[in-house]
Order: structure tokens, then C-alpha cells, then sequence
């Protein structure tokens, strides 16, 4: 799948750097020609030598390689690549990448490339949890890069956190599945997703929710964007950002998401609602903070509109809705029910039982259910999810 592309691969001064040989040889074995441009702090970590053994080309840090004049374009090599990869990447380099700081080879080169970016954290769990961190990688998204997230596992540090950079083979596999991505094979298509929680008010500061993060649905929306589709996500209340190739309506109750997603469904190819929807919600809001008193309080809860089996009446010829079901228990019976009721093409189920793999979590382990089959995916993170589930949706649109 990667036969013919050219790659830049960034590496920075990370003790992570020593996987920069199993990258490369994850790409040059699918047929990717590879071009290294190291940090010098990184040059402390692995030697040019052995990158350069293993690329067969010289590696590239500074910006004059010798005393007679020859130097290395930044420009040159941002037109010449496919893509680029920077692994490790450093909370230094992310910081300079977000600021546009061009002090060395290697941010020239991210500053001047005409290709997409793909950027690999890696740094200890603190380093990755600070609010500076975390802004830098919000700004960076915001500019069209692809964040490749750390997991979490054992640092060099001696804890255990996320900061660890992601296995050289799903690095190499992001890549992959981006080129097969970039077949658009959704060009031309609207596609409407919902992500995130509702909010149902009980009074001005209180509230009925959920634990959503929105992370899936706004992973589906980045990979449908990339696809090549005109995508609109409408998002409840969630911290995450999105890239500037969706369109982003930000609702809050049940009532605001059903407005917006009744309103663009109706020109739409496919409707994904991965969103947590409030199903109740009280009947009557206090206009005022409700005080604490000595007898019980009780909030009487009256049904929110059903999103899914709206759009599920409204569906015309041609266009397709995909249903997200998450169970405690009888899963695969209570998502077939769901299936049906709400005329869905197919449903995506998963299970509070699979730990570690719903709300707020990274990972996703989904079982597919349309009318004809069965098809279930081990735990894996939900940008890989997003992927499994838009290639069945490409089928049958």
C-alpha cells in the first residue's frame, strides 16, 4: 500500500528513538522509500550511521553538510515527499512545531512540507499530561496534523503512565491506512456524524449526562474527512477539537442535537450517531439553583426525542444511517431490536463487560450486526475502530 511513497521521517531526542529502525523497516518493506532528517539532540540517541545503513541514504540534521557551500533544502524536501513522520516526537519539538520556532532541520523541513504530517508523542506522563503539552497538540490538530496518541505502559522513567510512543507497526499501519484513505473513497459524499453526551438541565448549575468523551465519533469524523467527504459533526459537550476539514455544530440538550441532525440529514448520503443521548429528561427546569432541604426531592423525568428513529422515517433511497449500540447485558438481542426499530443498515455494539473500552478510554472493541452478518473486531484504538467501521459503510453506500 505504500509502494512508491516517499516519507520524511522526523526523529527528535527521545529515548523512543531507538524504534526509528523498526519504523523504517516497517515502511521500506511495503515498498516506501524513506528519507531521515534527525535533531542533534536526537543524534545522542541514535547514531546517523545506522539510519543511513538502514535507509541507504545519507541522514539529514544540519543545514550545511559540508564547508563548500552545499546545503540541505527544507524546501526541496517538502516538495518532494508523500508524507511526513516525525517519531519520536518530543514535547520540545511539538512546542516549536506549534509555534512555528524554525531553529533547526527538522522544523524547517515541517514548516515547509506540502504533504500531511503525522506526529508520534512520546514523553513522560506528566510531560504529556501538562496543560502547555496538551494546547501545543490541540493547535496542532488545528492545523491539519495527524496525532498518532501514546499509549499507555512503562516509561523510561521507571513509571507507569501514557506518554509511550506507539509500536513502530501501528505507526507504520496509520500511514498505510491513510494512503488507502486517500482513494476518497467518500468524495463527494455528506456525511453526518453526532458525538459527545447531551446535557438535560435540572436547574442553572445542575445536570442529567453521561460519561462520553466523544472521542469515537470524532475519530469517525476525521477519518470520513479524510475519505474525502463533506463531513458535519454535531458534538454535546466535550474538550476534544476537531480539524479544520469538518464542519462542527456544538449543541448541548437532546432537543438542540435532534434540530441538527434532523436538519442535515436531509441532504445527507449517511447518518453515523455515535453520540450518548440523554433518554429522559425532567419535565420541568428550575429557573433558579434548587437549595438543599430536609426531605427528598423528587425530579419527575419525561422522555427526549428519539434522534435515531427520526432519521430512521425520514431515510429516502439511497441514504444510509448507522446506529451505535452500547449494552450491559443480552447485546447482540437488544442491538438486533434496536437494528430494526429504528430502520438502521447496521449497528455498531459494544459492552460495558469489554473493561477499558467505552467511556473516556482510548479503545474501542465493537461488534458489527447488519441484517445479513456478525462481524466482530478485537480491542484496538478508536481510530483504528473509526476505520473498521467507515470500510463497511464505503460498501454499502
Amino acid at each position: 500500500m505504500l509502494k512508491g511513497k516517499k516519507i520524511v521521517l522526523g526523529i527528535t531526542g527521545s529515548i523512543a528513538a531507538y524504534k526509528a529502525c523498526f519504523i523504517i523497516r516497517g515502511l521500506i518493506k511495503r515498498g516506501a522509500e524513506v528519507q531521515v532528517v534527525i535533531t542533534p539532540a536526537g543524534k545522542e540517541f541514535i547514531t546517523p550511521i545506522t539510519l543511513s545503513a538502514l535507509t541507504h541514504k545519507p541522514v539529514i540534521s544540519e543545514f550545511f553538510s559540508q564547508r563548500d557551500g552545499t546545503w540541505n533544502s527544507h524546501v526541496d524536501l517538502g516538495l518532494w515527499a508523500d508524507a511526513m513522520l516525525i517519531a519520536p516526537c518530543t514535547a520540545s519539538t511539538i512546542g516549536k512545531m506549534a509555534g512555528g520556532i524554525a531553529d533547526n532541520m527538522l522544523i524547517t523541513t515541517y514548516l515547509s512540507m506540502k504533504a500531511p504530517v503525522f506526529v508520534a508523542p512520546a514523553m513522560d506522563l506528566d510531560m504529556f499530561a501538562h496543560p502547555s503539552t496538551q494546547q501545543n497538540i490541540k493547535r496542532l490538530q488545528e492545523y491539519g496534523n495527524i496525532i498518532i496518541d501514546p499509549q499507555k505502559g512503562f516509561l523510561a522513567s521507571g513509571l507507569e503512565g501514557k506518554g509511550r510512543m506507539e509500536e513502530p507497526e501501528v505507526i507504520v499501519e496509520t500511514l498505510e491506512r491513510y494512503f488507502y484513505s486517500s482513494k476518497e473513497n467518500l468524495k463527494g459524499r455528506k456525511v453526518v456524524i453526532t458525538a459527545g453526551p447531551t446535557y438535560e438541565k435540572i436547574d442553572p448549575v445542575r445536570f442529567i449526562g453521561n460519561y462520553s468523551s466523544g472521542k469515537m465519533g470524532f475519530a469517525l469524523a476525521e477519518e470520513c474527512a479524510m475519505r474525502g467527504a463533506d463531513v458535519t459533526l454535531i458534538a454535546g459537550p466535550v474538550s476534544m477539537t476537531a480539524s479544520s476539514a469538518v464542519k462542527r455544530i456544538d449543541v448541548e440538550s437532546c432537543e438542540e442535537m435532534y434540530n441538527a441532525a434532523t436538519t442535515e440529514f436531509k441532504d445527507a448520503d449517511a447518518a453515523i450517531l455515535c453520540a450518548a443521548v440523554a433518554d429522559f429528561r425532567p419535565e420541568h427546569v428550575a429557573e433558579q439553583k434548587i437549595k438543599r432541604g430536609k426531605d427528598d426531592m423528587v425530579i419527575r423525568l419525561s422522555p427526549t426525542r428519539d434522534i435515531a428513529a427520526q432519521l430512521g422515517m425520514m431515510k429516502k433511497p439511497g441514504q444510509r444511517i448507522i446506529g451505535f449500540a452500547l449494552e450491559t447485558n443480552d447485546e447482540e438481542s437488544n442491538a438486533r431490536k434496536k437494528l430494526e426499530k429504528k430502520n438502521l443498515d447496521f449497528i455498531v455494539l459494544n459492552s460495558t463487560r469489554n473493561e477499558g473500552t467505552t467511556f473516556r478510554s482510548d479503545d474501542n472493541k465493537v461488534t458489527i450486526i447488519s441484517r445479513e452478518r456478525v462481524k466482530e473486531y478485537g480491542k484496538k484504538p478508536k481510530t483504528e475502530v473509526a476505520a473498521d467501521i467507515i470500510d463497511e459503510l464505503v460498501k454499502i453506500m
